[in-house]
């Protein structure tokens, strides 16, 4: 098959969409957009075109990172800039395809942004929001763009050129480009790409194996998600490369079974690239059951050999002894998608943005206590105040920000005062905080710090394999204190033995997840040491989250007596006659907060406890 001609085709076909000719409207249908009801909305879409007898293309596309605003559509009509809306409901849809499609004019409701698509090597698109402009996609810059599911899409926009160019290459010169680049691995210990590859490649073994780590475990993470769901040939391609520079002939690609629409457009892409002649390794792709700890490499080889999931001791490192024991390269899914980045529009383009140390960029699932949540992607160096006040537009509903906390459960919680930290993996590791994968969680002055710890370390604790005794006894130890300290049950020697596990536990654990599953403890106590004061000491939550240490109060200022709070609470304990003021009987109060939320008046409020005395 003759790449250039197809490449032409596709071309052709692909901006046309973007000239509006016919007017095209595209649907963000990730996870994202279908959970919020996009299916809904390209059904009265459907609808509205048949019945207007309107002739326009109607083209799904993966997240283009705007999840605050999903659903959310695109319009492009004669060769205008495309127009983007979100979120929309079934009202104002009907009202977009009116104004815009219709009667050529442009709906003022619910405007996201707009974009400009070039056609160049790549989709050569600035959107103008205020959530994108501070932004730099480059690993994203299809995302929401391209259908993924269409093969010339992402050859109309430069696809697979890395690889031809690549394939012209060897060894030595593939892995010197990925060195200039300064490329270091996205999965979150920023280990350098180039020498990982460089390591399997000198083995002398003639069976290798390269293999993509998609088994995204983190709370909250969802950037390889929205990546493989909205441009999957650009991971497929770094995985060909790679596979080349190591002469691997077979490769998979590990995806926890949770991501069915990531596994589906996979399978897809893989097909589709075998059906064009430039596919020849076997990819294979293994459903992961959910485990967090096969996010460890050798962990995730022994489940891919069909064992159970645990770690090893290192070394030998995978890079030497992996997959059924041989040589392997395991990189995560940013890390591969960088690498077709890096050939197909240069070294410089990637190696110029960034720090010294940490080239490149670097995408974050945005979420919490901010304005707009979704996928992000900024260069590294770029500062968190700017990311969650500039990008995010801040904390939501009037709050103010007391910590960040990134680099899943594995991270840190940094507090407010240290926003000017720089987001590469250096600051990072200084401030007590790790870039992990990329998830980034906002928290307000309503969160509780204590809470938050003791969130993430059971969220490990649970997760830990139990192979090593660090990580399965400490982690439990830990998580007992911190359940006894949210309970009102803590001592005031708890802190510093919690500390000194803590210690234990990352010094002296088998594998990542038990060496970092005490990093949220000992930034908060370290940063918020007070709360754990306040929690043990005087038996308060300042934050008034911690259930036992917290209680609901009725403001008699805004109290009107309208008995809706009495008539849904359970217990029984809100007491007052019809328009008079009541007040909550803390005896019986179950803390359930049914009151607080059906007060019209915001009458109800959670506060700290009265606290306690400890002799």
């Amino acid at each position: 098959m003759n790449f250039e001609k197809l490449v032409q085709k596709a071309k052709k076909e692909y901006y046309s969409i973007f000239r509006g000719e016919p007017p095209a409207i595209l649907i963000g249908s990730a996870t994202c957009g279908i959970s919020a009801g996009s299916n809904e909305i390209k059904k009265v879409i459907e609808d509205e075109i048949t019945r207007e007898n309107i002739e326009a293309r109607i083209i799904p596309v993966g997240c283009i990172g705007s999840c605050y605003a999903e659903p959310l559509i695109g319009i492009f009509k004669d060769n205008k800039e495309g127009i983007f809306y979100g979120p929309v409901n079934k009202k104002i849809v009907k009202e977009i395809i009116k104004k815009n499609i219709i009667e050529d004019e442009v709906a003022e409701e619910n405007i996201l942004g707009t974009i400009q698509v070039k056609e160049t090597g790549n989709t050569g698109s600035f959107f103008e929001s205020d959530f994108m402009r501070l932004q730099s996609r480059q690993i994203l810059r299809r995302c929401g763009l391209i259908n993924p599911e269409d093969i010339n899409h992402y050859l109309a926009t430069g696809g697979y050129t890395g690889l031809l160019k690549a394939l012209e290459m060897g060894a030595d010169e593939i892995i010197d480009t990925i060195k200039r680049s300064g490329l270091r691995g996205r999965g979150g210990a920023g280990f350098p790409t180039w020498l990982k590859w460089d390591l399997c490649r000198q083995s002398n073994s003639k069976e290798k194996y390269i293999i993509c780590n998609a088994d995204e475990g983190d709370p909250g993470a969802f950037m390889n998600r929205s990546l493989l769901e909205g441009d999957p040939h650009s991971v497929i391609e770094g995985i060909l490369i790679g596979a080349h520079t190591i002469k691997a002939k077979k490769a998979y690609i590990y995806c926890r079974a949770e991501y069915p629409a990531a596994l589906e457009k996979l399978e897809k892409a893989i097909k589709d690239l075998d059906k064009i002649g430039l596919l020849d390794i076997e990819i294979v792709i293994k459903r992961g059951a959910g485990a967090f700890v096969c996010g460890e490499e050798t962990a995730l080889i022994a489940s891919i050999e069909g064992r159970r999931g645990m770690p090893r001791t290192r070394p030998p490192f995978p890079t030497t002894k992996g997959l059924w024991g041989k040589p392997t390269v395991i990189n995560n899914v940013e890390t591969f998608a960088a690498v077709s980045l890096i050939f197909q529009e240069g070294v410089e383009q990637f190696s110029s943005i960034g720090t010294g140390s940490s080239k490149g960029t670097k995408t974050f699932s945005l979420v919490g206590d901010v304005k707009r949540t979704g996928l992000i992607e900024v260069p590294l160096g770029t500062t968190l105040k700017r990311v969650i006040f500039d990008i995010g537009g801040g904390i939501k509903n009037g709050g103010n920000l007391k910590a960040v906390q990134i680099g899943g459960p594995s991270g840190g919680c940094l507090p407010a005062s240290m926003m000017d930290t720089e987001i590469d993996y250096d600051s990072l590791t200084s401030a007590g905080a790790i870039m992990g994968s990329g998830g980034l969680v906002v928290l307000s002055d309503d969160s509780c710090m204590v809470e938050i710890a003791r969130y993430f370390l059971e969220f490990t604790q649970r997760e830990s394999c139990g192979k090593c005794v660090p990580c399965r006894l400490g982690t439990q130890q830990m998580l007992l204190i911190l359940n006894d300290i949210v309970q009102g049950n803590g001592s005031p020697e708890d802190i510093e033995t919690l500390h000194e596990v803590a210690e234990a536990v990352k010094a002296a654990s088998l594998c990542g997840l038990g060496q970092t599953a005490p990093n949220p403890v000992l930034t908060t106590l370290k940063y918020f040491r007070e709360e754990y004061v306040e929690h043990v000491m005087n038996g308060r939550c300042p934050a008034a989250y911690c259930r036992e240490l917290m209680h609901y109060f009725i403001d008699e200022k805004l109290c009107t007596g309208c008995m809706v709070c009495s008539k849904v609470c359970p217990a029984d304990a809100i007491v007052g006659l019809e328009d008079e003021v009541h007040f909550i009987d803390q005896e019986k109060c179950l803390k359930c907060g049914s009151c607080m939320d059906v007060c019209k008046e915001g009458a109800i409020l959670k506060v700290p406890g009265p606290g306690k005395s400890i002799e």
